[in-house]
């Protein structure tokens, strides 16, 4: 998976999803081709501006999912589908995850908060990430993984799907400003097993991770200093969000 979506209105028009939904390209305004490679078997063209509805500046067709990013919309249920946004060092989902019911690959448990919100989703065995996508109304569900700082979705997994966009999500892949030969299996190693100390509430072993290994990899000092307070406070709301 690629980091693909980012919380800025003025990004590029063209922002790739889930083949699993519509198999269409989310567009931005302005409409224009974004010229970077999506992870997406289905790459569909952007709407003419003289296809922009008058009124409102959405292409026909399609649905506002929130940071001027639109999607096609959705089926039965899901018209209005919600969208991962995931930054350099920010995630957000818009829009409403509904449960469309168990399938095939998407045979996992959802869990609610007390207002009846879907925020979470545990992986039964077999579950594929599109495909939950799929589900739970979720456009572009191919970034289930990387919103939960993984690689690939497994059985037993609980992916958090309600980030709270005003606490800051660590990249998972490499840092945002990570140079060429960046290192980049040493870096997901460390991030996982700072998820893993997170869940299991093991905010010393977090820590140490930090020192002896996760900090050299960063270079940027604000997001450095950021995540050393983040530890340094020790909110285990904070630091799951961050690595988990």
């Amino acid at each position: 998976m690629v980091r693909t979506a980012t919380l800025a209105p003025t990004l590029v028009a063209l922002s790739l999803a889930s083949a699993a939904l519509a198999g269409c390209a989310a567009t931005t305004t302005p409409p224009t081709a974004d010229p970077s490679p999506r992870p997406s078997a289905n790459q569909g063209q952007s709407p003419r501006a003289s296809e922009l509805d008058d009124e409102t500046g959405i292409p026909e067709g399609y649905v506002d999912v929130g940071h001027g990013t639109y999607v096609p919309a959705g089926g039965p249920g899901c018209e209005t589908p919600a969208y991962i946004h995931i930054g350099s060092m920010s995630a957000e989902v818009t829009g409403k995850i509904v449960d469309l019911g168990a399938r095939d690959f998407a045979a996992g448990t959802v869990g609610f908060d007390d207002a009846g919100n879907i925020v979470s989703y545990t992986v039964a065995p077999g579950d594929v990430a599109t495909v939950i996508g799929e589900r739970l109304c979720i456009y572009n569900g191919i970034s289930l993984a990387l919103l939960n700082h993984t690689r690939d979705v497994h059985p037993d997994q609980v992916l958090r799907l309600d980030p709270d966009p005003a606490v800051a999500w660590v990249p998972y892949y490499n840092p945002d400003d990570a140079g060429e030969g960046f290192q980049q299996i040493p870096y997901q190693e460390a991030i996982e097993a700072m998820g893993r100390a997170a869940d299991a509430g093991k905010v010393e072993t977090m820590r140490a991770i930090w020192t002896d290994t996760l900090k050299a990899m960063f270079t940027d000092p604000a997001v450095i200093d950021r995540i050393q307070k983040a530890l340094d406070s020790g909110d285990l709301g904070v630091l799951s969000q961050m690595f988990s």
